[in-house]
């Protein structure tokens, strides 16, 4: 179990070209869950029990960006059943997919949302769109994904907080009226870094 205050991995909240992001992310592919858990990961848990107020059971869920499957695991334990997943690394997709909680998952390509609007009617997005990971302008695409109505839950991070190309990445949306915030609230994220996270719920309009 890593030690309290050592980062996990201290590249992490760094800006980097995503073939990079890619490359960390095959390597740990292996010991993520076991190190991402020894750290005390909340934001996965928050954003499931936020999301209950707001989508039903059996509505058809992405969890964008789910790695090792750690958030869907996280969103079934919720009750939620119609889970999809994706992943632009594929040894973190390999393991989403042993996890069995997904009906279906496939490799994303990095800057290509392969599926039509309103194929989901909520997107989950646990710590994807953050600093050293996707790009803020990653937030509008999902939106843009969504029917009226359509649902994105995502967290930002207190590094991702500090950065504020991705908070000027949500006033975007909200600003342009594509998108209402219906629940946001601070909390934590990683314990033994001390680091919080703001779990965002977004409505398209």
């Amino acid at each position: 179990m890593a030690d309290k205050k050592d980062p996990l991995r201290p590249d992490l909240w760094t800006p980097r070209p995503v073939d990079e992001t890619i490359k960390v992310y095959a390597k740990w592919a292996d010991t993520y869950d076991d190190d991402i858990t020894a750290q005390g990961y909340h934001s996965p848990a928050r954003i499931a029990k936020a999301l209950k107020e707001f989508a039903k059971p059996d509505a058809n869920i992405l969890d964008f960006g789910c790695g090792t499957g750690l958030s869907g695991q996280v969103l079934r334990d919720a009750g939620f059943v119609n889970l999809h997943g994706t992943d632009v690394t594929a040894q973190m997709l390999a393991k989403a997919a042993e996890r069995g909680v997904y009906a279906k998952t496939w490799l994303s390509q990095p800057d290509e949302l392969s599926f039509g609007r309103g194929a989901y009617s909520v997107i989950v997005a646990a710590g994807v769109v953050s600093l050293g990971a996707a790009p803020p302008e990653t937030l509008g695409a999902l939106v843009a994904k969504l029917n009226a109505g359509g649902v994105l839950a995502l967290s930002y991070n207190d590094p991702t907080l500090a950065d504020t190309r991705y908070g000027e990445a949500l006033s975007t949306e909200i600003g342009g009226g594509r998108a209402e915030v219906i629940f946001r609230e601070h909390g934590p994220h990683l314990d033994n870094v001390d680091m919080g996270s703001d779990i965002i719920i977004l409505r398209r309009r």
